[in-house]
């Protein structure tokens, strides 16, 4: 049940089951809001958008 142009990437989940750590990928923002509405009832979602180590040193190298 995830809107077009979301990936599931890949999940961790904690030893002891408390917390699940979703790795998504898409282009637009709004597409984590319209998921997590689909979910809200389940869990608690927190969504951190990060970028790849790669292009961190592409914008780092730039700099330097």
């Amino acid at each position: 049940m995830m809107p077009e142009g979301l990936k599931y990437v890949d999940s961790w989940v904690e030893i002891n089951f408390d917390l699940c750590f979703q790795l998504m990928e898409c282009d637009d923002p709004r597409l984590f809001q319209e998921w997590i509405l689909q979910w809200q009832d389940l869990g608690e979602f927190e969504v951190i958008p990060v970028v790849s180590s790669k292009q961190t040193a592409e914008v780092v190298n730039k700099m330097l």
